[in-house]
């Protein structure tokens, strides 16, 4: 199993593993906990987006990994109720020095797509948590 490279708590309180981080791509894998389940019993949506926008990212940042990723935009579709152990397959289709072009596929445990999507991905230096290191956002005067 590999390191994301970040700790992620939403993600380490979620379960997921990374198997596969290189040229691109990846592969993050997941099982729903009855906590993370919807009333149809099935892995919730926001579980499944969360694991979709995690393999996008991870294959964004496979290729600079001295680099964090943040999301501008994802859209998802979801083609089937997913169950069981998941893995979602995530790719960099194309890359500017600043963005990154993704996509990924949650597939269940008989290869079933569950879940598609797409995102884009934008570059940034890793800062530290640390508030007297990172840059502190400034209030906007709203008047």
């Amino acid at each position: 199993m590999l390191k994301f490279g970040a700790e992620i708590p939403f993600v380490h309180h979620l379960g997921f593993t990374l198997h596969r981080m290189d040229g691109g791509a990846s592969e993050v894998r997941y099982e729903a906990r009855p906590e993370h389940m919807n009333s149809f019993d099935v892995t919730h949506g926001g579980a499944s987006m969360t694991l979709l926008d995690v393999s996008m990212a991870t294959a964004a940042r496979s290729v600079t990994t001295d680099m964090g990723v943040v999301t501008i935009e994802m859209k998802a579709s979801f083609m089937q109720p997913a169950r069981g152990p998941l893995v979602a397959k995530g790719r960099l289709i194309h890359r500017t020095a600043t963005l990154a072009f993704t996509e990924s596929t949650v597939l269940d445990a008989q290869g079933r797509v569950c879940s598609h999507a797409t995102g884009t991905f934008k570059y940034v230096r890793r800062l530290p948590a640390d508030e007297r290191s990172a840059n502190r956002l400034k209030a906007i005067a709203t008047d």
